[in-house]
């Protein structure tokens, strides 16, 4: 979310609340955002789709931890919500079992797209969608260095983890 674009000020009206979810009236936006929302946003509740490659306006929610949960349009309300995605991580003998949830978690805790992990991790995009998504587990090696990555990133979570917001 780029400071000056359009839907920044959202993006930092959502940052700065603390409750697990809240709602706005499209007028109450139209302030916030210091103009007017387009014709679409009052006519089509597709405009408030939670596409993390979507447009501005979805940037400005999901960047700043919610996802748009119900969309009034008779009404002209808008209700956010926090996203709570959990993800389960299993441990073995004390360690961390490096499985599609954890390595997710851990991308996430570092707030780094697949790619940025891949080249970090020095492994190809694909790769970490292999393991995300269970094609296949990372070898004893990588294992042990996700193991120092989490170590060195302060990633230590109970039971689970909750990310701070999703991609």
């Amino acid at each position: 979310m780029k400071p000056g674009s359009k839907y920044y000020p959202l993006y930092q009206r959502l940052s700065q609340v603390e409750d697990s979810s809240c709602t706005f009236t499209l007028a109450e936006l139209e302030i916030c955002i210091e103009g007017k929302l387009p014709a679409t946003a009052r006519q089509k509740s597709s405009w408030w789709a939670n596409r993390s490659k979507g447009g501005n306006q979805s940037q400005a929610w999901i960047k700043a931890g919610y996802h748009v949960d119900k969309v009034d349009l008779e009404q002209q309300q808008v209700v956010f919500k926090k996203f709570q995605a959990e993800y389960k991580i299993q441990r073995e003998d004390g360690a961390i079992k490096w499985e599609q949830a954890a390595i997710r978690a851990l991308r996430l805790h570092l707030n780094l797209t697949q790619s940025q992990f891949a080249e970090a991790m020095g492994v190809r995009r694909q790769t970490i969608s292999e393991w995300e998504n269970g094609v296949y587990a990372p070898d004893r090696s990588t294992m042990k260095h996700l193991g120092l990555v989490a170590e060195t990133s302060a990633f230590n979570p109970a039971d689970s983890y909750r990310p701070p917001s999703a991609e």
